[in-house]
């Protein structure tokens, strides 16, 4: 397996450009995902950066029932590093999960971005679409069936993780509707529903860190369902998404938690695609100097509260009753900024009791030259130093973390419709047609 040197490691941290520090070749430009082919068969077999095709492959070990599995970076990643690295897409086939579960993937992530390009450019959803039809559903749920079908069909997949884990990995998400992003009461009804109709121990219902939502989290968790907090993009807010979880633990009334768990899902590189617009607009030389740091140091503070918060007397009590820490996992793992080098938002996160989801080109960069080693404090006063020179700058973490809930909840509706609209055409070209 490829690696990247101690040095290079480092100046991940420190956002260098690829023409500061040299980056290993980006699988992006020696791989192509063609439509209709899996991009899941894709990432066991891809080319070095020598351009032979080859597997990424450190050694092999033997599976319970005898068979060699390949071992890749992404197991060393959980054995040695405690990172659980899950996929952040979900598509038909979900048969196509096997090989990257093979690799090492221990859970999904989905959105409705996601489901948008899934269902929108594939044909594998129209025989259940057309079932749906003529059995007379609407569209919104029609929608929901098709959706439910898949997170169900992943969760399978991923049972044994879970019971391996005893409920600590292996989930796969499943988002309420990006319609209720502003309504407490419909969330936690939307929750409720979604983790009913799925009926999988290891589904997580995913709830964006609104402020509408806060209460949402907290009484979604005290009704003892699983949560994956979603579209976190600043420390003040990712504590109160904290406080939520510890309060719904608190509230619940179980006396064994041990099945209540959840992820905080905090985003990482939308913040450097918008600080760094700021900081180009100020245009001195500091400012410049930071771009490609902020998201990455947000990061790195975040992670200290997290230890702050699940240590000390409260977290201990609830301990004794079973609970399990709401992990952080980050996401938004992709690198936008094509100067950047393509594990950025990966290599530079590595910690205990975390979750790194990754898309495709994430997923593969890190499966072809990523480093494991714990990088997520090995330089916390460096993040403070680029948090707080970011502040005298005059860059509001606060606005900039509301600026981009903002889009990432448009975002997701945006999808949303689209896909909705796309499935009405459908719907009606088949009526057409049966007519």
């Amino acid at each position: 397996m490829a690696s990247i040197s101690h040095a290079a490691s480092s100046s991940y941290f420190l956002g260098l450009r690829s023409s500061e520090t040299k980056a290993p070749a980006s699988l992006g430009s020696a791989v192509h995902f063609h439509r209709g082919t899996s991009s899941a068969r894709l990432l066991s077999l891809h080319r070095s950066r020598g351009g032979s095709a080859r597997l990424s492959v450190r050694c092999s070990q033997v599976d319970g029932n005898g068979a060699q599995v390949k071992k890749t970076t992404l197991h060393d990643l959980y054995e040695q590093q405690g990172q659980s690295p899950w996929y952040d897409n979900l598509c038909r086939p979900v048969t196509d999960l096997k090989p990257l579960i093979a690799s090492g993937v221990r859970g999904v992530t989905s959105n409705p971005t996601i489901f948008q390009k899934a269902i929108s450019s594939s044909s594998a959803y129209d025989e259940q679409f057309g079932q749906l039809v003529e059995a007379g559903k609407d569209i919104e749920s029609a929608y929901w069936e098709l959706v439910i079908k898949d997170i169900q069909d992943a969760c399978r997949l991923f049972e044994p993780i879970y019971d391996q884990t005893d409920a600590g990995d292996g989930y796969v998400s499943v988002e309420v509707s990006p319609k209720l992003a502003r309504e407490t009461a419909g969330t936690v009804e939307a929750a409720k529903w979604l983790h009913k109709v799925v009926d999988r121990r290891n589904v997580y219902i995913k709830i964006p860190a609104t402020a509408e939502c806060i209460p949402s989290i907290q009484e979604v968790i005290s009704l003892g369902i699983s949560v994956n907090v979603t579209l976190i993009f600043s420390i003040p807010r990712y504590e109160a998404v904290i406080d939520a979880y510890l309060d719904g633990l608190e509230a619940s009334g179980l006396d064994d938690l041990s099945r209540v768990t959840s992820v905080a899902s905090f985003f990482v590189s939308r913040v450097d695609t918008i600080i760094d617009k700021m900081l180009e607009k100020i245009g001195t030389p500091e400012a410049l100097a930071l771009r490609g740091k902020a998201a990455v140091a947000q990061a790195a503070l975040a992670y200290q509260l997290y230890q702050k918060k699940f240590s000390g007397p409260r977290w201990e009590a609830l301990v004794k009753k079973g609970a399990k820490k709401q992990r952080l996992l980050w996401a938004s793992t992709s690198v936008k900024n094509p100067a950047y080098l393509d594990t950025l938002y990966v290599a530079p996160l590595i910690g205990p009791d975390t979750v790194s989801t990754m898309p495709d080109q994430a997923l593969q960069a890190f499966l072809d030259h990523g480093e494991v080693s714990r990088t997520i404090d090995s330089n916390v006063g460096e993040a403070q130093s680029v948090y707080t020179n970011l502040e005298k700058l005059g860059i509001d973490w606060n606005e900039v973390g509301i600026q981009l809930e903002v889009e990432g909840v448009n975002s997701f509706m945006k999808s949303f419709d689209s896909l909705l609209h796309s499935l009405q055409d459908k719907a009606n070209s088949l009526k057409l047609v049966s007519s």
